[in-house]
């Protein structure tokens, strides 16, 4: 199969979706490689180095996706890349379409076979495209989270862990999923005062075993996220819905009963973000103020670490490409996991958290590959 990597051109995003070893694992498998020219330039890899995996570097994305069969990237196609898709194609790529209804769309008029890292599955119901990302996103919220308190950035000129003799700064955390669990391992690693909300028992006591006292951990209630939102000094959503949107636990009054100078890091954003304030931004402008409390809703937070991240992702995504370059369509026939992470086919929305969340016509996956033939 010919498998087209396209240079990424969302605002400030640097990651891309084959590294030069990745691609060697799949030209050894006997797969033809096409990269965009300084696809991967931003993170330290060069035309050079994909050329010696045995790839062959083609001018610009409109070479790519003319060529390719099978899409390899990173982020949700950008509008001049939808326009390229073409019916029959296959999208390898995180999507996010439950917060967008354009892209979505206008996959379904492109009528390729869209498929999404964020709602692949394993065996044990987890999101194992997601995760790697979810690890840095966590990890990082703490870093920008502490950046934002610092008072030139409008925060309250806070120092996380304190010093002694003052006290530390409270984080609260909302999620005790991957973000939320990273997240919190690097703000008590700063020695802030932590606390965690989720409405999974079973979670919090996990995390009460991993982290023992020094984590306070809370069963989310209305009322228990209204009173630990006040008292945040820092305030990390970390909520998910796997291919929905996510539910907005923070409302606009939450927001303004804050302390100044308060952050928020809402990590959610890409499916649309829990707090009622929270709109998207981009690593070139970050934040912005709403009720003097800063706002950090970069949709792409691990483009800002992108060689990490990128090295992270593809050690994850390497085996479910070689699945669908070996078997094409079939490899979705094949694996209930793998075609979990179908989003769109042949026009047609074929998740159906995503079709709920757009309010469109749902047709299960299954039904679409047996109509159109999984070959």
């Amino acid at each position: 199969m010919r498998i087209g990597v396209p240079r990424e051109i969302k605002t400030h995003e640097y990651r891309v979706g084959l590294v030069p070893a990745g691609v060697r694992e799949l030209v050894h498998h006997g797969h033809e490689l096409v990269v965009e020219s300084r696809a991967g330039h931003g993170i330290g890899f060069d035309d050079a180095d994909y050329e010696s995996a045995g790839a062959t570097v083609l001018p610009d994305a409109a070479a790519i996706f003319e060529t390719a069969e099978l899409i390899v990237k990173v982020k949700e196609p950008q509008p001049s890349e939808v326009a390229m898709l073409r019916a029959g194609q296959m999208l390898f790529t995180y999507l996010h379409l439950a917060a967008d209804a354009d892209q979505a769309r206008g996959l379904m008029a492109a009528g390729c076979t869209a498929i999404a890292y964020e709602t692949v599955t394993d065996p044990a119901g987890r999101l194992p495209l997601l995760a790697p990302m979810s690890e840095v996103a966590g990890r990082m919220a703490v870093q920008v989270g502490a950046h934002c308190l610092e008072r030139e950035q409008g925060g309250r000129g806070l120092l996380l862990g304190g010093v002694p003799g003052v006290a530390a700064a409270d984080v609260v955390v909302l999620g005790g999923g991957v973000v939320g669990t990273n997240a919190a391992r690097m703000a008590m690693g700063l020695e802030a005062r932590v606390t965690v909300l989720d409405r999974s028992l079973p979670r919090l006591f996990e995390l009460d075993m991993q982290f023992g006292p020094t984590l306070n951990t809370i069963f989310a209630t209305v009322d228990s996220i209204e009173a630990h939102v006040a008292a945040a000094d820092l305030l990390i959503c970390a909520v998910l819905v796997p291919g929905a949107s996510t539910p907005r636990l923070v409302t606009e009054d939450m927001v303004r009963a804050m302390k100044r100078g308060a952050a928020i890091v809402d990590v959610a954003i890409d499916q649309g973000g829990c707090c009622e304030t929270s709109r998207p931004t981009t690593h070139a402008d970050p934040t912005y103020m709403a009720h003097e409390v800063v706002h950090y809703c970069v949709t792409n937070m691990p483009g800002a670490v992108a060689r990490t991240a990128t090295m992270a992702l593809n050690n994850a995504t390497l085996p479910y490409v070689l699945a669908l370059a070996d078997k094409g369509r079939a490899a979705l026939a094949a694996d209930p996991h793998l075609r979990a992470g179908l989003n769109v086919d042949g026009g047609r929305i074929t998740h159906p958290a995503v079709a709920q969340a757009l309010g469109l016509d749902h047709v299960p996956a299954e039904t679409a590959l047996a109509a159109a033939g999984a070959s």
